[in-house]
Protein backbone atom coordinates (compact mmCIF):
# COMPACT_ATOMS: atom_id res chain seq x y z
CA UNK A 1 0.00 0.00 0.00
CA UNK A 2 1.56 3.00 -1.59
CA UNK A 3 0.57 6.07 0.93
CA UNK A 4 3.21 8.47 -0.06
CA UNK A 5 1.99 10.30 -2.36
CA UNK A 6 -1.83 10.63 -0.63
CA UNK A 7 -2.57 13.10 1.94
CA UNK A 8 -3.65 11.23 4.89
CA UNK A 9 -6.53 12.11 6.98
CA UNK A 10 -7.52 10.21 10.45
CA UNK A 11 -11.13 10.56 11.88
CA UNK A 12 -12.75 8.84 14.49
CA UNK A 13 -14.45 9.87 17.90
CA UNK A 14 -13.34 11.36 20.79
CA UNK A 15 -10.65 9.09 22.96
CA UNK A 16 -10.62 6.34 20.00
CA UNK A 17 -6.48 6.82 19.60
CA UNK A 18 -6.40 8.97 16.62
CA UNK A 19 -3.44 10.68 17.53
CA UNK A 20 -1.28 7.67 18.62
CA UNK A 21 -2.16 5.44 15.11
CA UNK A 22 -1.27 8.96 13.30
CA UNK A 23 2.44 8.88 14.88
CA UNK A 24 2.88 5.35 14.23
CA UNK A 25 2.11 6.02 10.37
CA UNK A 26 4.19 9.21 10.42
CA UNK A 27 6.92 7.18 11.49
CA UNK A 28 6.64 4.73 8.84
CA UNK A 29 6.27 6.90 6.15
CA UNK A 30 7.92 10.03 6.65
CA UNK A 31 4.98 11.87 7.61
CA UNK A 32 3.79 15.11 9.78
CA UNK A 33 0.67 15.45 11.31
CA UNK A 34 -1.82 18.79 10.87
CA UNK A 35 -4.35 19.43 13.86
CA UNK A 36 -7.66 18.97 12.42
CA UNK A 37 -9.55 19.36 16.21
CA UNK A 38 -11.24 22.91 16.89
CA UNK A 39 -10.00 22.85 20.27
CA UNK A 40 -6.83 21.56 20.01
CA UNK A 41 -5.54 24.61 18.63
CA UNK A 42 -5.93 26.71 21.71
CA UNK A 43 -2.74 27.18 23.32
CA UNK A 44 -4.23 27.84 26.86
CA UNK A 45 -6.16 24.28 27.05
CA UNK A 46 -3.62 21.50 26.60
CA UNK A 47 -5.01 18.92 29.14
CA UNK A 48 -8.67 19.20 28.73
CA UNK A 49 -8.36 19.24 25.12
CA UNK A 50 -6.07 16.33 25.07
CA UNK A 51 -3.45 17.63 23.11
CA UNK A 52 -0.65 15.18 22.24
CA UNK A 53 2.46 15.45 24.37
CA UNK A 54 5.13 17.21 24.22
CA UNK A 55 7.41 14.36 23.78
CA UNK A 56 5.39 13.75 20.87
CA UNK A 57 5.57 16.85 19.32
CA UNK A 58 10.09 15.88 19.61
CA UNK A 59 9.52 12.63 17.90
CA UNK A 60 7.29 13.48 15.07
CA UNK A 61 6.49 17.09 14.08
CA UNK A 62 3.03 18.69 14.88
CA UNK A 63 1.89 21.93 12.67
CA UNK A 64 -1.62 24.12 14.21
CA UNK A 65 -1.67 22.66 17.76
CA UNK A 66 -1.67 25.27 20.75
CA UNK A 67 -1.39 28.48 18.55
CA UNK A 68 -4.37 30.79 18.77
CA UNK A 69 -6.06 32.27 22.20
CA UNK A 70 -8.71 31.26 23.87
CA UNK A 71 -9.38 35.21 23.69
CA UNK A 72 -10.54 34.37 19.61
CA UNK A 73 -13.02 32.56 17.89
CA UNK A 74 -11.57 30.75 15.20
CA UNK A 75 -13.52 29.70 11.78
CA UNK A 76 -13.43 26.47 9.89
CA UNK A 77 -12.49 28.96 6.91
CA UNK A 78 -9.39 30.06 8.97
CA UNK A 79 -8.58 26.48 10.04
CA UNK A 80 -8.96 25.68 5.93
CA UNK A 81 -6.69 27.94 4.85
CA UNK A 82 -3.89 27.39 7.40
CA UNK A 83 -4.06 23.64 6.63
CA UNK A 84 -4.08 23.91 2.83
CA UNK A 85 -0.55 26.01 3.34
CA UNK A 86 0.38 23.15 5.97
CA UNK A 87 -0.24 20.54 3.18
CA UNK A 88 1.61 22.56 0.50
CA UNK A 89 4.13 23.35 2.88
CA UNK A 90 4.97 19.17 3.69
CA UNK A 91 4.65 18.14 -0.06
CA UNK A 92 7.25 20.55 -0.98
CA UNK A 93 10.01 19.22 1.39
CA UNK A 94 8.98 15.53 0.48
CA UNK A 95 6.96 15.03 3.86
CA UNK A 96 2.89 13.20 3.68
CA UNK A 97 0.71 15.55 5.06
CA UNK A 98 -1.21 13.17 8.10
CA UNK A 99 -4.55 15.33 9.09
CA UNK A 100 -5.54 14.14 12.10
CA UNK A 101 -8.95 15.15 14.67
CA UNK A 102 -12.38 14.75 15.80
CA UNK A 103 -13.86 17.93 13.84
CA UNK A 104 -16.02 16.70 11.06
CA UNK A 105 -16.77 20.26 9.46
CA UNK A 106 -12.89 20.98 9.22
CA UNK A 107 -12.66 17.57 6.79
CA UNK A 108 -15.73 18.61 5.04
CA UNK A 109 -14.19 21.85 4.02
CA UNK A 110 -11.08 19.52 3.21
CA UNK A 111 -12.78 17.34 0.58
CA UNK A 112 -15.72 18.73 -0.89
CA UNK A 113 -14.34 22.76 -0.49
CA UNK A 114 -16.30 25.46 2.11
CA UNK A 115 -18.91 27.55 1.04
CA UNK A 116 -18.09 30.79 -0.13
CA UNK A 117 -21.11 32.86 1.08
CA UNK A 118 -20.66 36.83 1.69
CA UNK A 119 -20.59 37.62 5.27
CA UNK A 120 -23.89 38.56 6.48
CA UNK A 121 -23.72 42.11 8.95
CA UNK A 122 -24.83 40.95 12.88
CA UNK A 123 -28.19 43.31 12.82
CA UNK A 124 -29.28 41.76 10.08
CA UNK A 125 -28.96 38.04 11.06
CA UNK A 126 -30.64 39.46 14.33
CA UNK A 127 -33.64 40.49 12.35
CA UNK A 128 -33.63 37.26 10.99
CA UNK A 129 -33.57 36.07 14.59
CA UNK A 130 -36.27 38.19 16.06
CA UNK A 131 -38.81 37.20 13.35
CA UNK A 132 -38.48 33.54 14.36
CA UNK A 133 -38.70 34.06 17.90
CA UNK A 134 -41.71 36.06 17.25
CA UNK A 135 -43.77 33.93 14.81
CA UNK A 136 -42.46 30.56 15.58
CA UNK A 137 -40.48 27.70 13.47
CA UNK A 138 -44.15 26.20 11.45
CA UNK A 139 -44.66 30.17 10.06
CA UNK A 140 -41.14 30.69 9.56
CA UNK A 141 -40.57 27.47 7.97
CA UNK A 142 -43.61 28.65 5.31
CA UNK A 143 -42.31 31.61 4.76
CA UNK A 144 -38.74 29.96 3.70
CA UNK A 145 -40.30 27.45 1.30
CA UNK A 146 -42.13 30.86 -0.42
CA UNK A 147 -38.82 32.92 -1.06
CA UNK A 148 -36.29 29.79 -1.02
CA UNK A 149 -38.33 26.24 -2.59
CA UNK A 150 -34.56 24.33 -2.64
CA UNK A 151 -35.12 24.27 1.29
CA UNK A 152 -38.39 22.23 1.15
CA UNK A 153 -36.37 19.92 -0.60
CA UNK A 154 -33.06 19.63 1.43
CA UNK A 155 -34.49 21.05 4.59
CA UNK A 156 -35.89 19.53 7.51
CA UNK A 157 -38.96 21.52 8.71
CA UNK A 158 -38.36 21.12 12.58
CA UNK A 159 -34.31 22.43 11.92
CA UNK A 160 -34.73 25.60 13.52
CA UNK A 161 -30.58 26.72 12.85
CA UNK A 162 -30.73 25.48 9.11
CA UNK A 163 -34.01 27.35 8.52
CA UNK A 164 -32.66 30.82 10.41
CA UNK A 165 -28.99 30.10 8.26
CA UNK A 166 -31.45 29.64 4.88
CA UNK A 167 -33.51 32.63 5.40
CA UNK A 168 -30.82 35.10 6.23
CA UNK A 169 -28.86 33.87 3.36
CA UNK A 170 -31.58 33.99 0.86
CA UNK A 171 -32.45 37.73 2.24
CA UNK A 172 -29.28 39.20 1.98
CA UNK A 173 -27.51 37.54 -1.19
CA UNK A 174 -31.10 36.99 -3.32
CA UNK A 175 -29.40 33.26 -3.98
CA UNK A 176 -30.29 29.92 -2.48
CA UNK A 177 -28.01 28.59 0.40
CA UNK A 178 -27.86 25.43 -1.84
CA UNK A 179 -27.50 27.39 -5.04
CA UNK A 180 -23.79 28.42 -2.84
CA UNK A 181 -23.00 25.11 -2.30
CA UNK A 182 -23.26 23.43 -5.90
CA UNK A 183 -20.48 26.21 -6.76
CA UNK A 184 -18.56 24.82 -3.99
CA UNK A 185 -15.23 22.57 -4.93
CA UNK A 186 -12.07 21.63 -2.72
CA UNK A 187 -8.57 22.47 -3.92
CA UNK A 188 -8.29 18.81 -4.47
CA UNK A 189 -9.31 16.09 -6.60
CA UNK A 190 -10.57 12.84 -4.34
CA UNK A 191 -7.73 10.15 -5.67
CA UNK A 192 -5.02 13.16 -3.78
CA UNK A 193 -6.90 11.30 -0.43
CA UNK A 194 -6.58 8.03 1.79
CA UNK A 195 -9.48 8.32 4.41
CA UNK A 196 -9.47 6.68 7.35
CA UNK A 197 -12.51 6.78 9.73
CA UNK A 198 -11.96 4.97 13.28
CA UNK A 199 -14.36 2.75 13.89
CA UNK A 200 -14.14 2.12 18.06
CA UNK A 201 -16.66 -0.50 19.74
CA UNK A 202 -18.82 1.95 21.87
CA UNK A 203 -18.29 -0.28 24.94
CA UNK A 204 -14.75 -0.45 24.72
CA UNK A 205 -15.19 3.45 23.56
CA UNK A 206 -16.82 4.02 26.83
CA UNK A 207 -13.97 2.61 29.23
CA UNK A 208 -11.29 4.72 27.57
CA UNK A 209 -13.53 8.21 27.69
CA UNK A 210 -14.68 7.37 31.83
CA UNK A 211 -11.12 6.46 32.27
CA UNK A 212 -9.68 9.83 30.27
CA UNK A 213 -11.61 12.00 32.60
CA UNK A 214 -10.29 10.48 35.39
CA UNK A 215 -6.92 11.02 33.74
CA UNK A 216 -7.34 14.99 33.28
CA UNK A 217 -7.92 15.94 36.87
CA UNK A 218 -4.47 14.26 37.59
CA UNK A 219 -2.17 15.70 34.53
CA UNK A 220 -3.01 19.08 35.64
CA UNK A 221 -6.79 20.42 34.60
CA UNK A 222 -7.36 21.94 37.60
CA UNK A 223 -4.12 24.65 37.70
CA UNK A 224 -5.07 24.59 33.82
CA UNK A 225 -8.90 26.07 34.67
CA UNK A 226 -7.62 28.49 37.14
CA UNK A 227 -5.32 30.01 34.57
CA UNK A 228 -8.07 30.63 32.25
CA UNK A 229 -10.22 32.08 34.72
CA UNK A 230 -7.91 34.68 35.38
CA UNK A 231 -7.68 35.41 31.46
CA UNK A 232 -11.60 36.63 31.78
CA UNK A 233 -12.37 34.92 28.23
CA UNK A 234 -15.69 36.95 27.00
CA UNK A 235 -18.71 34.20 27.19
CA UNK A 236 -19.36 34.56 23.31
CA UNK A 237 -15.88 32.61 22.54
CA UNK A 238 -15.88 28.71 21.54
CA UNK A 239 -13.06 28.22 23.71
CA UNK A 240 -16.04 28.17 26.62
CA UNK A 241 -17.34 25.21 25.15
CA UNK A 242 -14.08 23.09 25.59
CA UNK A 243 -15.41 20.25 27.79
CA UNK A 244 -14.78 20.47 31.40
CA UNK A 245 -14.46 24.56 31.59
CA UNK A 246 -17.60 24.73 33.09
CA UNK A 247 -17.15 21.57 35.51
CA UNK A 248 -14.30 22.94 36.89
CA UNK A 249 -15.62 26.39 37.32
CA UNK A 250 -18.30 25.12 39.38
CA UNK A 251 -15.65 22.86 41.38
CA UNK A 252 -13.79 26.10 41.72
CA UNK A 253 -16.41 27.66 42.74
CA UNK A 254 -17.58 25.02 45.54
CA UNK A 255 -20.52 24.28 43.94
CA UNK A 256 -19.80 20.34 43.41
CA UNK A 257 -17.62 17.95 44.08
CA UNK A 258 -14.28 16.47 42.21
CA UNK A 259 -16.26 13.39 41.53
CA UNK A 260 -19.42 15.28 40.51
CA UNK A 261 -16.78 17.02 37.84
CA UNK A 262 -15.39 13.38 36.88
CA UNK A 263 -18.80 12.10 36.19
CA UNK A 264 -20.42 15.25 34.20
CA UNK A 265 -16.97 15.11 31.86
CA UNK A 266 -17.55 11.49 31.21
CA UNK A 267 -20.88 12.38 30.41
CA UNK A 268 -20.58 15.22 28.08
CA UNK A 269 -17.34 13.01 26.45
CA UNK A 270 -19.50 10.38 25.56
CA UNK A 271 -22.15 12.82 24.32
CA UNK A 272 -19.83 14.36 22.19
CA UNK A 273 -18.15 11.01 20.73
CA UNK A 274 -22.12 9.76 20.04
CA UNK A 275 -22.14 13.06 17.66
CA UNK A 276 -18.97 12.63 16.17
CA UNK A 277 -19.90 9.23 15.35
CA UNK A 278 -23.06 10.04 13.83
CA UNK A 279 -21.69 12.52 12.20
CA UNK A 280 -18.93 9.75 10.57
CA UNK A 281 -21.96 7.60 9.37
CA UNK A 282 -23.77 10.22 7.81
CA UNK A 283 -20.71 12.18 6.28
CA UNK A 284 -17.80 9.69 5.56
CA UNK A 285 -19.59 6.19 4.08
CA UNK A 286 -16.37 6.23 1.64
CA UNK A 287 -13.64 6.40 3.80
CA UNK A 288 -11.86 3.88 5.21
CA UNK A 289 -13.07 2.10 8.22
CA UNK A 290 -10.65 0.85 10.68
CA UNK A 291 -11.41 -1.02 13.68
CA UNK A 292 -8.67 -0.51 16.41
CA UNK A 293 -8.00 -4.74 16.53
CA UNK A 294 -6.85 -4.37 13.12
CA UNK A 295 -4.93 -1.22 13.01
CA UNK A 296 -1.18 -3.47 13.62
CA UNK A 297 -2.35 -5.43 10.68
CA UNK A 298 -3.20 -1.84 8.55
CA UNK A 299 0.69 -0.75 9.57
CA UNK A 300 1.99 -3.39 8.10
CA UNK A 301 0.81 -3.38 4.84
CA UNK A 302 2.07 0.23 4.44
Amino acid sequence: MDLKSKIILIYGPTASGKSKLAIKIAKKISGEIINSDSMQIYKELKVLTARPFQKDFKKIKHHLYGFQSVKKNFSTGEWLKLANQKILDCKKRGKVPILVGGTGLYFKALTDGLVNIPNIPSNFRQKVRSLHKKIGQKKFFSRLIKIDPFSKKYLNSSDTQRSIRAYEIILFTRRSMYDWFKKTKSNYEPENFFKIYIDFPRDDLLKRISLRAQEMIKKGAIPEIRRFIKLKVPQNKSSNKAIGVKELREFLNKKIEIEDVIEKISIKTRQYAKRQSTWGRGNMSDWNKLNPKSLNRFLKKI
